[in-house]
């Protein structure tokens, strides 16, 4: 993954994140020579969010599939969360 310093991004602004975003989907930036932020474009950050929600759906299938679950009253759930560590 390609990087711009913070200093580039100061002095060329959004003509700097539009040439890294040219070559590949996210780009870092950099500041004092470590990675701080990370840059994409809006379509592809709501492409990351969509295959998050995705695998947390298989994840929730898969727990029910398999009886990882508690059904209970509101009251009971809370008593319950009050009871952990």
């Amino acid at each position: 993954m390609s990087s711009i310093t913070a200093d580039t991004l100061k002095t060329k602004g959004v003509a700097a994140i539009e040439a890294a975003l040219s070559e590949q989907p996210e780009t870092m930036v950099t500041v004092r020579g470590k990675e701080r932020f990370v840059i994409m474009e809006v379509a592809h950050y709501h492409y990351l969010r969509e295959c998050e929600l995705a695998a947390a759906l298989a994840e929730t299938q898969a727990d029910l599939a398999a009886g990882r679950f508690v059904q209970e009253s509101p009251e009971a759930h809370l008593a319950r969360l009050d009871a952990m560590p």
